[in-house]
């Protein structure tokens, strides 16, 4: 399997620990400096402590090393306390690059710790897997698909909640033909990122892929569109034909004519297939963006 990025600590006294007045400055402020690190103002007495520390301990250690965390002990570090204004405890501080980013107070659920967590392991970088992905996104764009694949399936190896690997890897396998095993691998989407954004680019990719194998000759198409405006069927079924054939603006200029001409045909069909081909594509793409300022003029016209 390919390796990126750190490797995860040897033991948990790697991510977390208890810190005190003479070590607080090594273990929090020049510790922020490498990884973000989170600090738990906690009490043996505290009920809500005995809670909180534990799941925030999981979290820490579910990271991999993206984090750590130092636990105080405000009975027996008051100065310490009294500095970062402590007046309720469980509090909690993230510190990264010497300051105080981000904190809470009272014990929370645990999907709000993750998400707690996961947005300050972020701010570390992904420990190069940004650039495995770019590398795999290359590699897919010039046809290497298998080896794309297989990329996107090491770093999903390494951080299998990954949406943009994820995405990539259903993308590679539509590449390759195998739309069953894409849709599987949709269909098995971790529920974290099932509706991320990727995802959900790759899950509008199958589906176009599905209907291209339905689409019609462009041809015969375009010449009933041309004999028979008013044909909205033959219309959509043009712009079905022409996205199959890769022509992805042509496409997109039907779809706004038909939507122009009759916006609620079919259901608003003109229009779900506008945002099928849209979240197919990367939002900054200039067939996403023109296309949406037309259509956006034909909606509020």
């Amino acid at each position: 399997m390919l390796e990126f990025g750190q490797k995860p600590a040897e033991n948990t006294a790697d991510l977390i620990r208890d810190t005190t007045e003479a070590t607080f400055m090594q273990d929090v402020i020049e510790g922020s400096k490498d990884v973000p690190v989170i600090v738990d103002f906690w009490a043996p007495w505290c009920g809500p402590c005995k809670t909180l520390g534990p799941a925030l301990e999981a979290a820490v250690t579910a990271a991999r090393g993206k984090v750590r965390m130092v636990k105080v002990n405000v009975d027996e570090n008051q100065m310490i306390a009294g500095q970062m204004r402590i007046q309720s405890i469980p509090t909690v501080y993230a510190f990264w690059q010497g300051r105080p980013v981000d904190g809470f107070q009272g014990a929370v659920q645990g999907s709000e710790i993750k998400a707690f967590v996961d947005k300050l392991a972020a701010l570390a970088g992904d420990g190069g897997l940004g650039e495995a992905i770019e590398a795999a996104e290359a590699m897919l764009a010039e046809g290497d698909v298998a080896g794309a694949a297989e990329t996107f399936a090491a770093i999903l190896g390494e951080e299998p909640e990954n949406a943009a690997a994820y995405g990539g890897l259903v993308r590679a396998h539509l590449a390759l033909g195998e739309q069953d095993r894409a849709e599987a691998l949709l269909a098995a989407a971790p529920a974290a990122i099932a509706k991320s954004a990727e995802v959900e680019a790759a899950r509008a990719q199958l589906e176009l892929a599905r209907q291209a194998a339905s689409a019609g000759p462009v041809t015969d198409l375009l010449n009933e569109v041309l004999a028979h405006p008013e044909n909205h069927q033959a219309r959509f079924d043009l712009a079905l034909a022409l996205h199959a054939s890769g022509k992805i603006e042509g496409a997109v200029e039907e779809l706004l004519e038909l939507f122009r001409r009759d916006r609620d045909w079919n259901g608003g069909a003109a229009k779900t297939q506008l945002f099928t081909i849209f979240d197919a594509l990367k939002p900054n793409d200039p067939i996403v963006q023109k296309g949406r300022r037309k259509l956006s003029s034909l909606i509020f016209a």
